[in-house]
């Protein structure tokens, strides 16, 4: 027999850990699944979190190599121990995800541990067991756009997930993609030593962004040492051995190039993650670009279905969320 709920949240990132916990709170009896196997989403675990803290230390390192000395403070040689850098960032994004484990406890959400999916418009399916509720809010998020011809393995060719975890500093770093995200890590790994190159179909890089801004932006990326190919498109890359061998284009077409790299992050956007959930049973309806519609008030075509964050229309971001 399913067991039922007031309210079930589908995604514990951002938005859907502060609805359960603010449901609660107002004396719901509140359910979450999840499926990683900690609590906070992208965001915290893969996102947002862990990319600041080795921003924080990657910028730690430049400073005491270039910038201390200006300050007439003189350190003898200044080694890099990226074991170390790594670890401290899963000690950061461990406190974090700890926290919201423990705001589930303290505010008596039930966590339903497994992958989610509709089996009716107020129904619901974890890890074989059915549960039924009169509200539910999909929080599923997002996940990173693919690029045809071009095959993630975490190692080599990298998301945002991979270059957060790399062991060592790759010599050539190539992100395709002129967005925060690819920015963002192609910061760190610059600070930290790597040659970046920055691959952009479009003619300027972060397109969401007003345009004298993002003309700054460039000019101090360039500054820091960033080489940028804008107006260009990838039309492969594979892995030959150690390294990655691209071909690219100019995105208005003409003649290829060849450009070798020890890692290449892919960072061309993300899309709404809706994947097994199975939306059909319960006849929610989703866009073009498959997010789920909702009216000002966040309610799906389905009478007590919701949905929040990255799975509708909007930006992207954790505070939206």
């Amino acid at each position: 027999m399913a067991e039922n709920f007031d309210v079930i949240v589908i995604g514990a990132g951002p938005g859907g850990y502060v609805a359960a916990i603010r449901a609660a709170q107002l004396g719901f009896k509140v359910a979450v699944a999840e499926k990683r196997a900690t609590l906070g989403g992208t965001c915290l675990n893969v996102g947002c979190i862990p990319s600041k803290a080795l921003l924080q230390s990657s910028e730690n390192y430049h400073e005491a190599l270039h910038g201390f000395a200006d300050h007439g403070i003189t350190l003898g040689s200044v080694s890099l121990d990226i074991a170390r850098m790594q670890a401290r960032k899963a000690e950061v994004v461990g406190a974090n995800t700890k926290g919201i484990e423990f705001l589930f406890k303290k505010n008596k959400v039930t966590w339903l541990k497994g992958e989610a999916k509709f089996t009716g418009p107020n129904a619901v399916e974890v890890a074989g067991q059915g549960y039924t509720a009169k509200h539910i809010i999909i929080a599923t998020g997002s996940d990173s756009v693919p690029l045809k011809g071009i095959e993630v393995d975490e190692k080599k060719i990298v998301t945002s997930t991979g270059a957060l975890e790399l062991d060592k500093v790759p010599g050539r770093l190539v992100v395709i993609g002129a967005g925060v995200i690819g920015l963002e890590l192609g910061s760190v790994w610059r600070r930290l030593g790597a040659e970046v190159t920055v691959v952009e179909f479009l003619d300027r890089i972060t397109p969401g962004m007003d345009n004298e801004l993002s003309k700054s932006f460039q000019q101090i990326l360039t500054k820091q040492g960033f080489t940028f190919k804008l107006g260009t498109k990838v039309t492969s890359a594979r892995v030959e051995g150690d390294e990655v061998a691209l071909t690219l284009e100019p995105a208005k077409g003409g003649e290829a190039e060849a450009l070798k790299a020890d890692v290449v992050l892919l960072a061309i956007g993300r899309y709404a993650y809706t994947k097994g959930l199975n939306l059909e049973a319960a006849g929610v309806a989703t866009d073009e670009r498959g997010r789920v519609v909702v009216d000002k008030h966040y309610a799906t075509n389905v009478p007590g279905v919701y949905a929040i964050g990255d799975v509708i229309a909007g930006p992207m971001l954790a505070h939206k969320a």
